[in-house]
């Protein structure tokens, strides 16, 4: 299964794809999860040790220059497009308590008017992990999906979008469920978070018509407080982890 998480900044997308490869891992499933966030936090949210220290592949320059034989920030007329990848996974991952990590890092968008060699090693290498990995991928974006290309979107199974009540996190939403129509992708669904009523309920579902919602996750203080106190927050709320696995539950029923 491959999923890919997106939404407004702070919606609560990083600890739904971390407690996403928590459940798959306790299912004895083989998961690859992928920080596709500049932001990124994926890894201090799993509790990898020294998460700061995970250069991303996006910079590391030596590797883009041996793959694509173009030096990130030199100029280059020419450079492998479809560089090798395939061992970059087992050479450059972190792993802990069965989850390999990689992060992407950033991007540089089409409307920049530059298409640079890191750009070339990180798409493909998403290519190579959405398909051609037999496991579970979960990848952690920002809210937009420059990481998926019209080659690699329609093998996603799933382009989760996370939102939380309120305006812009729904008109966020929208933005996202556009531009995935644009690139084909076959499945986009909502998970709504931080849902304190029913009235909350009632906002996402009225604004978001004909959404396929995965579930709805409730608010709990708790994972705020873990937060702050700089505790782990995958087991800080016994109520959100309920509502994961209801989650997990859904996107197997789904798959088959």
């Amino acid at each position: 299964m491959k999923l890919a998480i997106t939404g407004k900044g702070g919606v609560g997308k990083t600890l739904l794809a971390a407690l996403l490869c928590k459940r798959f891992v306790e299912s004895n499933y083989s998961v690859t999860a992928i920080d596709a966030d500049p932001d990124a936090n994926l890894a201090a949210t799993l509790g990898f040790p020294y998460p700061e220290r995970i250069i991303p592949i996006s910079q590391m320059a030596n590797l883009i220059e041996e793959r694509t034989g173009a030096r990130p920030g030199q100029y280059a007329p020419y450079f492998k497009l479809n560089p090798k990848v395939d061992d970059i996974p087992e050479k450059y991952a972190v792993k802990m308590d069965g989850v390999r990590l990689i992060r992407m890092g950033g991007v540089k968008g089409g409307s920049t008017g530059c298409y640079c060699p890191e750009n070339a090693l990180v798409e493909a290498l998403v290519a190579h992990l959405l398909l051609a990995r037999n496991e579970v991928v979960i990848m952690d974006m920002e809210a937009g999906i420059e990481h998926l290309g019209r080659g690699t979107a329609k093998s996603v199974d799933n382009l989760i979008v996370v939102v939380e009540p309120g305006r812009h996190s729904v008109e966020t939403a929208c933005s996202i469920s556009k531009l995935a129509e644009d690139l084909g992708l076959p499945s986009v669904a909502i998970v709504a978070n931080k849902v304190r009523t029913q009235s909350d309920n009632r906002f996402l579902l009225a604004n978001l018509p004909g959404s396929q919602f995965l579930g709805f996750v409730p608010f709990d203080q708790a994972i705020v407080d873990a937060d702050l106190a700089n505790l782990s927050v995958l087991n800080a709320s016994q109520k959100v982890v309920a509502a994961v696995k209801d989650i997990y539950q859904t996107l197997l029923a789904t798959s088959v």
